[in-house]
């Protein structure tokens, strides 16, 4: 594929609701020439007054840069919007970090290349308040060539990692990593409300827990190569010690008041576990009750 020459702006936003006007502030604030269009044009203004281009028109913000990103509520919205000014991508990198499907991906990675554009799905993974920052992790996948070419522009937002060639990937990321943090979550709501019924604060359990969680990744990683070699050593005790010590974290839950829907997930797919003969296994082959084939949950 042939790639044009630009005179516009390094990089155009388009959509900019919350997220899209930080990914265009990050992208001035690192130094980069932004050009900016929203249907809504007022949206527009503050970063006007921060040293951004308005553009006229949605075919005036791709045609501005040579990488122009996409941020907009659903992938529907994506083609309502491109699809009139589709011409205007040849030769240029489109990266949409529109939330959608694998499927959503594929499709329109298809119809980019259909219209001579290289393209980039992915996914904001910090939120808005990181955008910027160095920990801000964003997700991409696409092609490698396009993510080489923008890969100092794209570093403006954060943490900007590759993947890989298949675009379904981010969004696999995206839903993957989303469902991630809701369990830690799910897990730090349950044990601050524990603690609180001890009378501890919220802010005093945080900082023993956050200390806590570096052994938490470890555990990750660790478990991410048992289940791969398919070996559940019980170093870190077994699926049946751990299912008595949840069991009584229900009870204790349930003595104090609190609520034990979270422990009590977390002891149904144990219990599976145990059930399937793994009870002297090691914590990690509760992974086969969930996506080993052995278990419906």
């Amino acid at each position: 594929m042939t790639h044009e020459k630009h005179d516009g702006s390094a990089v155009s936003v388009l959509g900019l609701g919350q997220m899209g006007t930080r990914l265009a502030q990050a992208f001035l604030a690192a130094g980069h020439a932004t050009t900016v269009w929203n249907r809504g044009a007022v949206k527009a203004d503050a970063l006007v007054t921060q040293g951004a281009v308005r553009a006229r028109s949605a075919g005036d913000a791709v045609v501005a840069s040579p990488l122009v990103v996409v941020c907009l509520p659903d992938y529907a919205t994506v083609a309502e919007v491109l699809g009139p000014v589709a011409a205007g991508l040849r030769g240029r990198t489109l990266v949409n970090l529109t939330s959608g499907t694998p499927e959503d991906a594929v499709r329109t990675a298809g119809w980019a290349a259909g219209h001579g554009a290289d393209y980039l799905d992915g996914a904001a993974m910090s939120g808005t308040r990181l955008v910027g920052r160095a920990e801000a992790l964003f997700v991409l996948s696409g092609s490698a060539d396009a993510f080489a070419r923008h890969r100092a522009v794209l570093a403006g937002l954060g943490n900007a990692t590759y993947l890989g060639a298949d675009p379904a990937l981010a969004p696999v990321y995206d839903t993957a990593l989303f469902g991630l943090a809701w369990g830690a979550l799910a897990g730090f709501h349950h044990a601050a409300a524990l603690a609180g019924a001890a009378g501890v604060a919220p802010a005093d359990f945080a900082a023993v827990a956050t200390g806590h969680m570096p052994f938490v990744a470890s555990l990750m990683t660790d478990h991410a190569r048992q289940i791969a070699d398919g070996r559940f050593p019980d170093d870190d005790g077994t699926v049946a010690v751990h299912t008595a010590a949840m069991e009584h974290l229900v009870e204790t839950s349930s003595a104090h008041g609190i609520g034990t829907q979270v422990p009590r997930l977390i002891t149904d797919l144990l219990e599976q576990a145990v059930a399937l003969g793994h009870g002297a296994d090691g914590i990690a082959a509760v992974s086969r009750v969930i996506g080993g084939g052995e278990g419906d949950v």
